[in-house]
């Protein structure tokens, strides 16, 4: 009854209540004191750095963009976000995401299950974004459709995909065989997108063909290789800290 009581007398004083803005008036965004952040979905992106707006655009201009960066640039969410939109404007038929299951310095030993649930923990962060742009519901509908297909990157030999829009996630875990082979899949009316960190790759030293693949994809023109870097990062602040020391 008390609450009530209050709440009503701000009614009728036409009090502004005590609650957070949305947005604002002064200052940015602050990790560190984060309740007015608004955490809402999003329909339309936007590029939050000018490496980020280069990254869109190159997407929506060029069939193949790789995209190199240190974690929390958002490489594999404004890939993801992309292959989405090009699906719902009908520009492409299918989306294709793939990922090397590749264990982050720990062994997950035996894990249960039939394929899919053996490969769940891997294309983890894949499911998650998918998640955040389509919703549950829909993604297990495209999903049983075939519409959206999530697959490890031994599964991709051998495929020609035309009228897809194809995420290459993790790339710093491929080998420069893996890699030429994935790349070479493009086919008509398709679209692919490499992301990854060279700097932080959980293959043995001089395995990754993330770097050399890209420094040979820069002499294509009609190729675009965006370089993202600590500045572009939308984690939290710490995050690009602790990238300049570690």
């Amino acid at each position: 009854m008390a609450k009530r009581s209050a709440r009503h007398k701000i009614r009728e004083h036409h009090e502004p209540a005590n609650v957070h803005p949305l947005f604002p008036v002064s200052g940015g965004y602050d990790p560190l004191n984060a309740d007015g952040r608004d955490r809402k979905y999003v329909k339309n992106i936007r590029a939050m750095s000018p490496m980020q707006q280069r990254l869109l655009d190159a997407i929506d201009e060029r069939s193949v963009v790789a995209a190199l960066g240190p974690a929390g640039t958002g490489k594999t969410y404004l890939a993801i976000a992309k292959a989405v939109e090009a699906m719902e404007q009908n520009k492409v038929g299918r989306i294709v995401l793939s990922r090397p299951a590749v264990e982050a310095g720990e062994s997950l030993g035996f894990l249960p299950g039939d394929l899919q649930d053996k490969l769940a923990p891997y294309l983890r962060p894949l499911y998650d974004a998918l998640t955040e742009r389509l919703g549950t519901k829909r993604l297990k509908s495209l999903l049983a459709e075939g519409t959206i297909e999530i697959a490890p990157v031994a599964y991709m030999r051998g495929r020609t995909l035309n009228d897809c829009f194809v995420v290459i996630d993790e790339a710093q875990n491929c080998t420069y065989g893996q890699l030429k082979m994935l790349l070479t899949r493009l086919g008509w009316r398709s679209t692919i997108v490499l992301t990854g960190d060279p700097d932080q790759t959980d293959l043995l030293s001089g395995l990754s063909g993330l770097g050399e693949i890209a420094s040979r994809l820069e002499r294509v023109p009609e190729i675009a290789v965006v370089r993202l870097g600590d500045g572009d990062i939308v984690r939290h602040p710490l995050v690009a800290s602790m990238l300049t020391v570690l």
